[in-house]
């Protein structure tokens, strides 16, 4: 068959079956507990006979924007996701996960138009769409998320019955069984269809709830190694990623440690002159808050600008960065029509939000705030099952981007 070309890079047809797993919120402090606890043997496996590192992910370091540089092989500045939502031209909040705001073709349908069987499965249905962009499923790919997996049609997803097939009951929205879902339907998947490629992306809900070493965080990643260990046996490739790690944001006292910007630049240049957006913010803010490393300001009157307002807050405590559209976009590769005139990063223990009245912080008070977004959350775990050849070995040493999955586990493997 033939080779597939995108985003400049040329995947050759695979030779055997590739399972890509995006880990959410797998910060690699996980694996690396997992490790010592030596709960995770089949990872464990993985890095031993195959190929490990910790490569860079996208920042801001959220969901969306990596899945997406994980589905394309490409940067933000490619493929247009940035966030989860932001500001369009008209001043209205914009939510990113439409496919029409993804401006790249995806790995996955480049292989379906060429023959391949693919298959996507995410925990959460807002990413669906945008991972079945261009998906022909009248052709035997299958799309879906096990968020809805009790709703699936062969017309919306390309498979029905599927908790039937996975022989597991619906899964609570917030539980680790949402992920075990995913990763049990990509199991029997694999099994009965055998598929050339397959993409499967988990919820980070234990990870924000959960630190490594938590008899829970040890019980989901014990639960997942098995999982990994069964795809492995059955004859595929299994290559492991995260979109983002986590790290604690809390206080001493275990109250979130939060700077509320828009608070802060309300005070400065009035009421209604800026807007703080912050671009963790989804349908399922219970575990975080709406609380991130990085927000974006728009400046929105006359008296803030975007030199005035770094320099405000550049020199706060827990701000690590604050940069113009045009030094954060050239930093991050991030596309600019996407971009506030401002965006503020939070160091590796502070969270920054709007103003206090906009985020609910009452499902925060059993446990501590564990958010992501910043630089700090933008090292991954990068692994693949399978040794990889030695030009691959090469460009590893010289630095590795999480977006590069799919070429190594497809191309690189020997």
């Amino acid at each position: 068959m033939k080779n597939i070309q995108l985003n400049d890079i040329s995947y050759r047809w695979p030779v055997q079956p590739v399972v890509v797993v995006c880990i959410d919120g797998g910060d690699p402090a996980y694996i690396e507990q997992g490790i010592k606890d030596g709960i995770i043997p089949n990872i464990a496996r993985f890095m031993r006979d195959g190929f490990a590192a910790v490569a860079a992910g996208t920042v801001p370091s959220f969901t969306c924007p990596n899945n997406m540089s994980l589905i394309t092989g490409s940067p933000p500045a490619v493929h247009g996701i940035s966030g989860n939502y932001y500001l369009n031209d008209a001043g209205e909040a914009v939510v990113m996960t439409g496919p029409e705001l993804l401006r790249s073709r995806t790995i996955l349908a480049e292989f379906a138009d060429a023959g391949a069987q693919v298959v996507s499965i995410t925990a959460k249905d807002k990413l669906r769409k945008q991972l079945g962009k261009d998906l022909d499923l009248t052709r035997g790919n299958i799309s879906f998320s096990s968020e809805f997996a009790d709703r699936c049609t062969l017309a919306e997803n390309g498979i029905e019955n599927v908790l039937e097939l996975v022989g597991m009951p619906q899964p609570d929205m917030y539980s680790m069984d949402l992920s075990l879902f995913v990763l049990e339907a990509g199991i029997k998947l694999l099994e009965s269809e055998r598929p050339d490629l397959m993409f499967l992306s988990l919820t980070d809900f234990i990870q924000h709830k959960h630190a490594p070493g938590d008899p829970v965080a040890n019980e989901f990643y014990r639960r997942i190694d098995v999982q990994f260990g069964r795809l492995a046996a059955r004859g595929a490739v299994v290559a492991l990623t995260a979109d983002h790690g986590m790290n604690d944001k809390s206080k001493a006292d275990g109250t979130p440690k939060v700077i509320f910007l828009q608070d802060i630049l309300d005070r400065e240049f009035g009421v209604g002159d800026t807007k703080v957006i912050c671009p963790i913010t989804d349908a399922f803010v219970k575990h975080h808050g709406a609380l991130g490393g990085f927000v974006r300001v728009w400046c929105r009157g006359g008296k803030a600008t975007p030199s005035a307002i770094i320099a405000l807050i550049k020199d706060m405590p827990g701000i690590a960065m604050a940069l113009t559209k045009d030094e954060v976009c050239r930093q991050f590769r991030l596309p600019p029509d996407r971009e506030g005139d401002v965006a503020v990063i939070g160091d590796i223990g502070t969270v920054i939000g709007a103003a206090a009245a906009e985020h609910d912080l009452s499902n925060l008070a059993d446990a501590r705030l564990r958010s992501h977004g910043a630089v700090t959350e933008a090292r991954v775990p990068f692994i693949v099952s399978r040794p990889v050849s030695a030009d691959y070995l090469q460009r590893a040493a010289k630095g590795l981007d999480s977006y590069q999955i799919f070429e190594y586990a497809i191309n690189g493997v020997a």
